[in-house]
């Protein structure tokens, strides 16, 4: 009886944390000394014998909605940051090898004009487009190779790479096919021819989507060989173009009167055929391509597989 007098003779907000326990409320997360103690969310810490505050303490509790929040940022988000991080840095590897082969001009570099729309269309920082660029004349010298190799399940790889030692590269890369389901060898090149690609928006300049008919018909029209539609990173649909490389800047000139957005051109070794593979060779193709590009000197991995 004289308890409950006493309780009910304290504040409501302190008789609420005595009896939170009985009443089946959020219970105390700790009692620390005598007379002292702070719950979840609050901001009270009695701590005399009179039960008035003498310090303030703010404990927010674990929101669900937060924490599913963050989930989806560690798994879905993260890759993707290291993704564009990874892309953003092979960019760089070869912007620094254009400017070295032809100089800090773009106007008299076309490969590094090439390079730079690239780099505009994946919004690539300026400040590190530039970095790259004087970069190119403090860094060693580096070659280009290009590796042919087959892959899991018939399918033919090559494997693009600027380094600046060739032989780790080769042992390096060697190692990973060999470990993964592949292996590197000769006549592979011959399963690809290289062309012109010009990259442009699913949309035409008034924002109507184009379907992948209608692009067929603007490709003949502006003398490209084949359209196909793909993802970009952001997970945008986009048209590529593909054309005979002394045939690109006209092409693109006519795909851009024809109403169609360009945003960057470059050139690409496209598969004269494609093979299909069983889900076990595809995940074991998917592994080892990830596994190639995830390596510092490789700029582009290209593949036949369907």
């Amino acid at each position: 009886m004289a308890a409950a007098v006493g309780i009910g003779m304290l504040r409501s907000q302190y008789r609420r944390i005595i009896l939170a326990p009985v009443l089946g409320l959020q219970e105390p997360l700790s009692i620390c000394g005598f007379n002292t103690l702070f719950c979840h969310g609050s901001t009270i810490i009695v701590g005399s014998s009179e039960f008035s505050p003498c310090a303030s303490i703010h404990t927010t509790p674990v929101s669900p909605a937060g924490h599913n929040k963050w989930s989806k940022v560690k798994h879905v988000k993260g890759p993707k940051d290291e993704e564009r991080a990874t892309m953003f840095a092979k960019l760089s590897m070869k912007i620094k090898f254009a400017v070295k082969e032809g100089g800090s001009n773009p106007e008299f570099n076309v490969s590094l004009s090439q390079l730079l729309e690239q780099c505009r269309a994946k919004n690539m920082p300026k400040s590190s487009v530039e970095a790259a660029i004087k970069g190119a004349e403090k860094g060693k010298s580096s070659s280009y190779v290009l590796y042919e190799g087959r892959g899991p399940g018939g399918s033919v790889l090559l494997i693009e790479a600027i380094t600046d030692n060739s032989k780790r590269a080769h042992q390096e890369i060697k190692y990973i096919m060999n470990r993964n389901g592949g292996m590197l060898c000769d006549g592979a090149r011959h399963c690809f021819s290289k062309k012109g690609v010009i990259m442009a928006r699913g949309e035409n300049s008034t924002n109507q989507a184009i379907e992948l008919d209608r692009a067929l018909e603007l490709a003949i029209e502006a003398g490209a060989e084949d359209v196909t539609e793909v993802e970009d990173e952001d997970e945008k649909t986009v048209l590529k173009f593909i054309c005979d490389i002394p045939l690109l800047r006209e092409v693109r000139e006519k795909l851009d009167l024809l109403g169609l957005v360009s945003v960057s051109t470059e050139l690409e070794f496209i598969p004269n055929t494609k093979v299909s593979l069983s889900d076990t060779d595809m995940e074991n193709a998917s592994n080892l391509l990830g596994l190639l590009n995830a390596h510092q000197d490789v700029i582009h991995v290209y593949d036949n597989i369907e």
